[in-house]
């Protein structure tokens, strides 16, 4: 097993087998590991490894603790941001994510800050925000 990252978003989704897929097909993610729960239904952990970083995700488990899954229409506090190489990997993720059941909330476009920036919603409730740099 590979040492564990620093810092890491731990995503609550459900059902996370769902989400793994969906990240595994909308962001090109790996599975480094992953841990079902005892009750054999739910995921207790799972780590994927998505460009270049990492991102942990859970079923939730309301008798270990306080977290949920976000509310579709609901406001979200955190979103997790993916830094891609070019301009064109922006596209690509969001045109593939949105095909997939993401949301766009920002469609692909050159940004006042100088990249080229997309934002989505996942069907899971999260947020994603893509940033590349624009072509010289």
């Amino acid at each position: 097993m590979t040492a564990r990252p620093p810092v890491a978003p731990y995503l609550t989704v459900s059902p996370a087998a769902g989400a793994i897929a969906f990240y595994t097909a909308a962001f090109d993610a790996r599975q480094r590991a992953l841990m079902p729960a005892l009750d054999g239904m739910r995921i207790m952990h799972c780590e994927l490894e998505i460009n270049g970083g990492t991102v942990f995700v859970a079923d939730a488990f309301p008798e270990f603790g306080k977290a949920r899954t976000p509310l579709p229409a609901e406001p979200v506090t955190a979103s997790v941001s993916l830094e891609f190489a070019t301009s064109e990997e922006v596209d690509e993720t969001f045109a593939r994510a949105t095909k997939l059941g993401a949301v766009g909330e920002l469609a692909p476009t050159h940004s006042f800050w100088g990249t080229r920036t997309a934002i989505l919603r996942d069907p899971f409730g999260h947020r994603w925000i893509m940033n590349g740099p624009l072509s010289a």
